[in-house]
């Protein structure tokens, strides 16, 4: 059985104190989480401060995007080694908004992914339709799509360490989170796509996350679905007791 997997990306908030109130408050309401793996994701600026709270805790810390290079000229970005050299664990890669704000396709977030990989660091690689191309019924095509361009090339052995989160581009910060049968239809076609790609043992210890519009009020009818393995949490990973209601849902899960 599939180990339940909740994240929070905090985007592009909290400032210094912030961060400390908000990993402070976390590791004091998850200390009885046993079964289910917790992830966070600051700002990069707040990486140092979140990864010495951290230490010798049941809390994971990630990186919200990295270049796919090690080192260079290339103002403004980030590579694996430094992620990693900060503490992190995870990196989260081709988030909706890199793709849509930053133009991000897939096979940037395949050489992302190599880059990862390059320095121990796990990806979470996420995938998702626009609205409109949900209404026009392309929504599995367009998702398998970025599935198949954003794993090919890796080994099963590579693709064992995947985490994969489908996040339906029109409920990212939205409020409108897609139905719980939805997902699992995504999730399924994405397990099934991972199958084809490295094998069906890969594909049954990926652990695939929905991501959109996560709340305390909606976690408990999408993490009760076997095809969904936790979520990647966007605004409610802000507030302590919000993410930890949605952890202790997965734990109950």
């Amino acid at each position: 059985m599939r180990r339940k997997f909740i994240a929070g990306n905090w985007k592009m908030n909290t400032t210094r104190p912030e961060t400390v109130a908000l990993v402070q408050a976390l590791i004091q309401k998850t200390q009885a989480i046993e079964k289910t793996t917790i992830m966070v994701a600051p700002p990069f600026t707040n990486l140092q401060t979140a990864s010495e709270l951290l230490k010798n805790s049941k809390i994971k810390l990630g990186g919200q995007n990295l270049y796919w290079e090690d080192k260079g000229a290339f103002t403004g970005e980030t590579s694996g080694a430094m992620l990693q050299e900060l503490g992190c664990t995870y990196v989260i890669l081709g988030h909706s908004e890199r793709r849509q704000y930053f133009k991000e396709s897939s096979q940037d977030v395949n050489r992302k992914v190599n880059a990862a990989l390059r320095h121990n660091l796990l990806p979470i690689i996420c995938v998702g339709e626009t609205l409109e191309q949900r209404q026009k019924g392309e929504a599995l095509a367009i998702v398998e799509h970025q599935v198949r361009n954003g794993l090919e090339g890796f080994s099963p052995e590579q693709a064992s360490l995947f985490t994969m989160a489908y996040e339906p581009v029109w409920a990212i910060g939205t409020g409108r989170a897609a139905t719980p049968a939805d997902a699992v239809q995504v999730h399924a076609m994405m397990r099934a796509t991972v199958a084809e790609m490295f094998g069906f043992a890969i594909a049954e210890s990926v652990r695939i996350q929905y991501g959109g519009s996560v709340t305390p009020e909606n976690i408990e009818s999408f993490i009760r679905e076997p095809e969904i393995d936790g979520a990647l949490v966007g605004g409610a990973s802000l507030k302590a007791d919000a993410f930890a209601t949605i952890i202790e849902a997965a734990e109950a899960a």
